[in-house]
């Protein structure tokens, strides 16, 4: 590693650099200041090698592109806006500048979408590459997860599975010439948010970081409602046809991808009238319902051996 600190810092203050006025002090001291709006949303997200990313499967650019998205995900599912971003990361010292330069550029140009500034961070060395980032947003009333009402109709902001069809490709080392499996590699990779939806009349709403089983389970219960799935108002997705042609070519269920897949940052949302993909509705009782659940797969744990990446 031919390059100081220092050297890392200057760079990464030229490619953060922003005239956003509510920025008084960026990169470069020993802490950012920054102008907060009355109701802040704090969250973090941490990408470690060998179980979030793989080097040999990810861009440097993708790779910063990724961990961004996961945070400002996070701030999109509590209804709000995401403005600043704090990013720390511990290197193994076998990195060319090059590579880091990548790395915080993939950073940028994710945060660039979201209307957010990059304003610190911290680096330090380590076995592996560990990312860790901090999100802060902005909202004037927080949509929580636990505002469910029955008669809510049930959203997504697109359809899940593209993630965990491109680790499964990568996972089993298929080579499969076609559009979906460029898009499910490319998501994989780097997850697409879809900053035009606006559900800022939802009830509730949750990032399908995890899965939609899991948060589904989650969203309902904290809002002690069941979330009812019908599975044939997911057909009506324009890209559900190329997901399961994807799923019949590699001869796996495409319900496995769409019900326990992780990482594609898509929204799911409940309330009337509200864009995006219909899916179902709010009824009484608890839980998921309607799905035939002989189709639901084991979903994602950081604690499953057979998840890691």
């Amino acid at each position: 590693m031919g390059f100081s600190e220092r050297d890392v810092i200057s760079l990464l203050q030229k490619i953060f650099e922003s005239t956003d006025s509510r920025i008084k002090v960026g990169i470069g001291d020993d802490g950012a200041v920054i102008a907060t709006s009355p109701h802040s949303i704090v969250t973090t997200d941490m990408a470690v090698e060998g179980v979030h990313f793989r080097l040999d499967w990810s861009s440097p650019f993708d790779i910063g592109r990724k961990i961004a998205a996961a945070n400002i995900a996070d701030v999109l599912a509590m209804g709000g806006r995401c403005d600043y971003l704090v990013a720390a990361v511990s290197l193994t010292g076998r990195e060319e500048l090059s590579w880091i330069e990548s790395l915080a550029r993939g950073m940028h140009h994710e945060a660039v979408l979201a209307g957010a500034s990059i304003v610190g961070g911290d680096i330090s060395r380590g076995a592996h590459i560990v990312i860790s980032m901090t999100a802060i947003g902005s909202v004037t009333q927080p949509i929580t997860r636990n505002g469910a009402q029955v008669g809510d109709s049930i959203y997504l902001s697109s359809l899940p599975g593209w993630s965990a069809a491109g680790l499964e490709l990568l996972q089993r080392q298929i080579s499969i010439n076609s559009a979906s499996a460029d898009m499910a590699l490319s998501q994989y990779s780097a997850p697409t948010i879809d900053y035009a939806i606006d559900f800022s009349k939802a009830t509730a709403i949750a990032d399908l970081s995890d899965s939609l089983l899991i948060q589904g389970e989650q969203l309902a219960s904290a809002s002690g409602v069941c979330l009812f799935l019908d599975e044939n108002l997911f057909s009506k997705s324009s890209e559900f046809a190329a997901l399961s042609e994807l799923a019949i070519e590699m001869k796996t269920d495409h319900w496995q991808w769409i019900l326990g897949g992780g990482e594609d940052h898509v929204l799911l949302a409940t309330g009337k009238n509200l864009p995006g993909l219909h899916i179902g509705e709010v009824r009484q009782g608890s839980g998921i319902a309607g799905i035939d659940m002989k189709k639901a797969p084991v979903s994602w744990s950081h604690f499953n051996e057979k998840n890691k990446s």
